[in-house]
């Protein structure tokens, strides 16, 4: 028998017995509108997790105040001293200084070290105010520190007082429009846009007018300090001498008493990439079992087919037809089963992981709109269809294979 009679009669197979079929091919459905929705996200939250550490800077280390503080963020947030603000709770005080600076500067692989403030206040513009995290940096060295790029302009030089760099979101986005060059006022005191970038919320100006400009920023000391290392292949090594250098200036014997956090790029990465992984083999594991229940189904299916045409099975055989043909009728009947539900799955994967990345984009707090990022690439797609046929075919080859070893006079007799 051909392949292409026995597609016929396997699609012919199908379409008479709706009800069942659909049944089972909706647990398919869900089964891979779970799967190919959990893989995006996860593909898609790995992906925007790289890039924001990218622009962290893998020569970028983060010295925070408080032992627990810097722990509890991954530098999703924007704002803060360099675009990145920490939210996580700390009640110590703010307690890195200049002394600071220089116990940095003298330790080995270290390159650049800056100090950094942040607040937040209004920002007029026209006739428009918006409140917005600002940004208090070292002018004299910002420039070959930071991970911002510039879209126009300029970034702050030595010799600047109060002229600041903003992101384009706030230019374009916040505001209508500000203009390179144009006038702002913030906090009651008048500025002078140098630069836009590329992206981002923030405002910088220099680390001296932020301190005269806000007054909940203390005349010496600095929210953060960053180092910028000149070997990232030293990164943990050099994060160790910080420690042991600040814990000695600071005169700090034990490693539970640190009022300091060190925080390293490659690190937070690989802790978040192991997260992020451990909770997609969960999530993944709960699709998996709706693909279970969804195979079992095919199989009933099956067994119910090879039973209601049991008498046509007689015919065909007695007619000349071959176990290979029957076997391979209701195989090619599963696999389509399998087919269809792919096919539902995938439209509905798709949707879904769409409608989710959207609501959780729109959440607070950078942790949680990094779930808001979805990729679905034609690799997923492929594999999760290939897998919904396989699995059909591999729940239908017990049925398929006992109507191939039915006799025909047994099968004739069969009522």
């Amino acid at each position: 028998m051909r392949l292409k009679k026995s597609f016929q009669l396997a699609l012919n197979i199908l379409i008479h017995s709706k009800l069942r079929s659909w049944l089972t091919i909706i647990g398919i459905i869900i089964g891979i509108a779970a799967i190919v929705s959990i893989v995006s996200i996860s593909i898609g939250a790995k992906q925007q997790l790289e890039d924001r550490l990218g622009n962290l800077g893998a020569d970028i280390l983060t010295i925070s105040p408080g032992f627990s503080r810097a722990a509890g963020n991954f530098g999703f947030d924007e704002g803060g001293p360099f675009g990145r603000e920490d939210t996580s709770s700390n009640s110590e005080s703010k307690n890195l200084t200049a002394r600071d600076l220089v116990v940095l500067r003298n330790i080995n692989n270290v390159k650049y070290v800056m100090g950094g403030v942040s607040s937040r206040g209004d920002l007029t513009y026209l006739t428009k105010t918006a409140t917005v995290s600002v940004s208090g940096v070292d002018e004299t060295i910002w420039k070959d520190i930071t991970t911002e790029e510039l879209a126009s302009g300029r970034m702050l030089t030595n010799g600047d007082s109060y002229s600041i760099v903003i992101g384009d979101r706030l230019a374009s986005s916040t505001f209508d429009d500000i203009p390179l060059n144009s006038k702002v006022t913030i906090e009651g005191k008048t500025f002078k846009v140098v630069g836009i970038l590329t992206d981002g919320n923030s405002v910088y100006m220099p680390i001296q007018t932020a301190r005269n400009v806000f007054d909940d920023i203390g005349a010496e000391e600095f929210d953060s300090i960053s180092v910028k290392i000149k070997d990232v292949g030293l990164a943990d090594e050099t994060v160790s001498n910080i420690t042991k250098k600040l814990m000695m200036a600071r005169g700090i014997l034990k490693e539970t008493e640190k009022d300091f956090t060190v925080s390293n790029p490659a690190t937070m990465q690989a802790t978040m990439q192991s997260t992020i992984d451990s909770m997609s083999l969960f999530l993944g594991a709960i699709a998996a079992i709706s693909l279970l229940v969804g195979a079992i189904g095919i199989a009933n299916t099956m067994f119910t087919s090879v039973l209601e045409k049991t008498k046509e099975i007689g015919i065909m055989k007695a007619i000349g037809a071959r176990n290979k043909d029957i076997l391979t009728i209701f195989l090619i009947n599963s696999g389509l089963i399998g087919l269809v539900g792919g096919i539902g799955g995938i439209i509905l994967g798709v949707f879904a992981s769409g409608l989710i990345g959207s609501m959780v984009s729109g959440t607070s707090g950078g942790i949680s709109r990094m779930f808001g990022s979805t990729a679905i690439t034609p690799g997923l797609l492929i594999t999760a269809l290939s897998f919904s046929i396989i699995i059909g075919m591999i729940a239908g080859a017990i049925p398929a294979y006992r109507a191939s070893k039915l006799k025909p006079v047994d099968a004739l007799r069969y009522e």
